[in-house]
């Protein structure tokens, strides 16, 4: 007992911070909260602080006629949600997610099997760079070359009508609620460019899932007698579910509060993003664009809850 306390016991002659150093060595739960005390409270302050404080704004009133926004507290921005032109924003915002997130999984997952399965060193190194390299790139200057790529008379259609395909691309961009006057005026190129820009986001969480996958698992499944079909789907696509579910957070929540390629590309309407930015940058009409951020806000917590379900949370 005695030498415990004079282990404990600060020596004479020792420095304060030498002695704070000691006291932290024999308490890590201090330590470690005196490590997590500053971030949380920036978090706390900056971003929990301003997201409650904007949302706080949407039960302010807006005057329509003197364009000003006075604190008389009221429900009615968020009612007016449910208006059939604003669920119809809603709507499409949160179709196109869903959209491109099925659409990102399709595509990403065969070059994720072939980075995981297939390279190694350098082969893989260039996978890697190749996959993040249009990440490097700027946001704005991708998605304005994307509506020259498919303008009319642009490398799209150069490319269509030498393949002979231009029956089939004007059938496609006939159909209501696909098509448009040309790609860059259609959903689908909206869907394209939105597959093109958060592709990258799919594929290393899938990739990283895959590489976890061990070996012995589909060497059991062939010495059991199972085809290679029966193999992916029985035993590597169940597996790679929660990369695929993890990629999916990413694609679907920042399509959700995108509003740049929604103004750039695609026939005219609102999506929430680019509502939030009319109500609060053209109108001034800040409530209802606190409203609006409600929905993304909303819509990925309930996203969130069912990913976890499928292990995305442990595949990031």
């Amino acid at each position: 007992m005695s030498q415990t306390l004079a282990h404990c016991a600060p020596m004479p002659g020792q420095s304060p911070l030498r002695r704070f150093s000691n006291l932290l060595y024999r308490r890590p739960n201090l330590y470690l909260s005196l490590l997590l005390i500053p971030p949380l409270l920036w978090f706390g302050a900056i971003y929990l602080g301003s997201l409650l404080t904007l949302l706080w704004q949407g039960f302010y009133t807006f005057d329509d006629f003197s364009m000003t926004v006075t604190p008389d507290l009221t429900l009615t921005n968020f009612a007016a949600l449910f208006n059939p032109a604003n669920f119809d924003v809603i709507q499409r915002t949160l179709s196109m997610a869903i959209i491109v997130s099925i659409a990102s999984a399709i595509v990403a997952f065969p070059i994720a099997y072939y980075m995981a399965r297939y390279t190694t060193g350098k082969t893989k190194a260039f996978f890697y760079i190749a996959v993040m390299m249009p990440m490097w790139a700027s946001y704005i200057v991708k998605a304005y070359a994307w509506t020259l790529l498919l303008a009319k008379g642009g490398v799209a259609q150069w490319f269509v009508q030498h393949l002979g395909l231009e029956p089939v691309l004007q059938f496609i961009l006939g159909i209501p609620g696909v098509g448009g006057s040309t790609l860059s005026t259609s959903h689908l190129g909206r869907f394209m460019v939105f597959v093109y820009i958060w592709l990258p986001f799919m594929i290393l969480p899938i990739q990283a899932s895959l590489e976890r996958l061990p070996p012995s698992l589909l060497q059991a499944s062939a010495d059991l007698g199972a085809k290679p079909r029966q193999t992916f789907m029985q035993v590597i696509l169940p597996l790679s579910i929660p990369g695929i579910a993890a990629g999916s957070i990413f694609t679907f929540s920042l399509t959700l509060g995108d509003f740049i390629v929604p103004q750039l590309v695609g026939p005219p309407g609102y999506f929430v993003g680019s509502m939030v930015y009319a109500q609060q940058g053209a109108i001034g009409n800040m409530p209802m664009a606190a409203a609006f951020t409600l929905v993304p806000i909303v819509l990925i917590a309930v996203y969130l809850s069912i990913v976890k379900r499928l292990g995305a949370f442990d595949a990031l």
